[in-house]
């Protein structure tokens, strides 16, 4: 009787794969935020500037600090109707679901199987029959699969696909804040122009009864015509300025309407007056060091940062072999009637190792490639955190020039 010897070679090597199983590729680390203290250099506050109280972070539902509660309504009908807004939600949800269906490859993956087909054996394994026949089988079953994941590219995957969630989440944010600072600016916009016009229409009103006066005084002989024509042409200058004020008013309802997800056509919600709003005595600004960690462009950055540092450990992972283990479980006949006797169970076990050769490059090139896109996403990251410092520092500076700028015209006003 002939023994055969078990393959002991290929089992202690899968084993020691498996006990030394790691996952491959860089470990993601959050970068640190800047050590900056300040956006700007400190300058002196105009008179009548807000108060900036620097370190608190400004309450989600921000707009409430104008305590105006027809804005309040203009917000809630953009967050509510906006397209965009909308969009980002539903990217939302996909990148959930297509992470939800990765993380399920770390599970056994069970099929069941039904076949019918025809086949012929070579006569070395017929027996006493003398020639080979070729004949009809049915089979029925399941088959389990499971691939290895001693890599951990799997893993990394899984990872990768999770900090896309992050980004989109932070996209729907930023998508949030977006509509929401839209909607506001319009509907002052729309509250500033209606003030303009107003301002402007009694303005001609004046033009119109001062060259009444100055053509009585003219009829009279107390001025010249030319006092005339002055009039004349006061009123002209100030009537081309009433058109470009409307047609700006028009323009700034129609993007109103559409940031609030309808039709310029629709019906618009009731036109903000300036005297409804109250401007925040103080004004709650975060610190440079918690910007990084609230702002949703920054954060957004810094989930795409961390998706290109898990592709390079997949990319890492498809240097090495891929192992597969499969298993079958099921009947099979050559007649159909006998398919579910109890003499027709059939099973298989199969491990499959596929490991990279000779690829002309390609896996390597692939590697450095995803080293190259994660250098440039950190810089992208850093870029965006530097933006958004200008755009803090741009903003702290406009209220300080707003507030010199408010009190010049007040000047100006009182002399007028």
């Amino acid at each position: 009787m002939t023994t055969h010897a078990m393959p002991v070679r290929p089992v202690v090597l899968t084993l020691a794969m498996l006990l030394s199983a790691c996952t491959v590729g860089p470990d993601f680390r959050r970068p640190e935020p800047p050590a900056a203290e300040r956006y700007v250099d400190p300058t002196p506050a105009g008179e009548g500037m807000q108060t900036l109280s620097l370190g608190e972070a400004p309450p989600t539902e921000w707009w409430k600090l104008f305590r105006s509660e027809a804005l309040d309504q203009i917000v809630a009908r953009a967050l509510q109707g906006n397209r965009t807004l909308t969009a980002a939600q539903w990217t939302l949800s996909e990148a959930q679901e297509l992470a939800n269906a990765r993380a399920g490859a770390r599970w056994p993956q069970v099929d069941a199987t039904a076949g019918v087909g025809r086949e012929k054996i070579g006569a070395q394994f017929l027996g006493s029959f003398p020639k080979p026949a070729p004949f009809t089988y049915f089979s029925v079953g399941a088959r389990v699969s499971y691939a290895l994941d001693y890599t951990g590219g799997l893993t990394r995957s899984i990872e990768q696909q999770r900090a896309l969630v992050d980004y989109r989440e932070q996209q729907v944010e930023a998508a949030r804040l977006a509509v929401t600072g839209n909607a506001i600016t319009e509907a002052l916009r729309v509250a500033s122009l209606r003030t303009q016009i107003e301002t402007v229409e009694a303005l001609l009103d004046r033009d119109q009864e001062n060259l009444k006066l100055v053509q009585i005084a003219f009829d009279a002989g107390s001025v010249s015509r030319l006092d005339v024509v002055s009039a004349q042409s006061q009123l002209a200058s100030d009537t081309t300025a009433l058109s470009p004020l409307r047609q700006q008013l028009s323009e700034a309802r129609h993007r109103l309407a559409v940031t609030l997800g309808n039709a310029p056509a629709a019906a618009a919600p009731a036109d903000l007056n300036l005297a409804q709003l109250t401007l925040p005595d103080d004004l709650p600004v975060t610190l440079p060091s918690e910007l990084a960690r609230r702002r949703p462009d920054i954060l957004a950055a810094e989930a795409q940062l961390h998706a290109a540092t898990a592709a390079v450990g997949i990319a890492e992972s498809n240097l090495y072999p891929h192992i597969d283990l499969t298993a079958s479980l099921g009947q099979q006949s050559i007649a159909a009637a006998d398919l579910f006797d109890s003499g027709s169970g059939v099973f298989g076990l199969a491990a499959d190792l596929v490991a990279p050769i000779f690829d002309g490059g390609k896996l390597r090139a692939q590697k450095r490639a995803s080293v190259d896109a994660l250098h440039a996403s950190a810089a992208n990251y850093e870029q965006t955190v530097l933006e958004a410092f200008s755009q803090v520092a741009d903003s702290l500076e406009a209220l300080n020039h707003g507030a010199a700028e408010l009190q010049a015209q007040a000047n100006a006003e009182r002399a007028a």
